[in-house]
């Protein structure tokens, strides 16, 4: 991957956030947490990554998202300068409940060994 894509990575992660927690409207989108993004190469789709606090709105935030991404898309034009800004394609990043998935289970293992 390119050191601009990354960078550009890191530049949507940092503005989506500061979009969601400024301009967003939507209060179900008010606790997410943007953890990654990956930008296709000819910067069509911008694969977003998020996590949310309360996991039972889970579904309702993945709605809010889905509708609020042209709105984002839109800020971000304004405020990154790129010439074309990419598609959002917003996705739930589990990979923290996959650690603490795996933490529980090594914990479990460490207990047995210990009795």
């Amino acid at each position: 991957m390119s050191v601009k894509i990354e960078r550009l990575n890191d530049t949507f992660v940092e503005e989506i956030s500061y979009i969601l927690m400024t301009e967003v409207k939507d209060q179900n989108i008010k606790f997410v947490t943007i953890t990654d993004c990956e930008i296709t190469s000819d910067l069509s789709f911008a694969k977003v990554f998020y996590t949310v606090l309360d996991l039972t709105k889970k579904v309702e935030t993945d709605k809010a998202l889905k509708r609020a991404a042209s709105f984002i898309r839109g800020k971000l034009s304004e405020r990154v300068d790129v010439r074309h800004t990419p598609e959002l394609k917003f996705i739930y990043d589990d990979s923290i409940e996959y650690g603490n998935k795996i933490e529980n289970i090594l914990d479990k293992l460490n207990n047995e060994e210990e009795n």
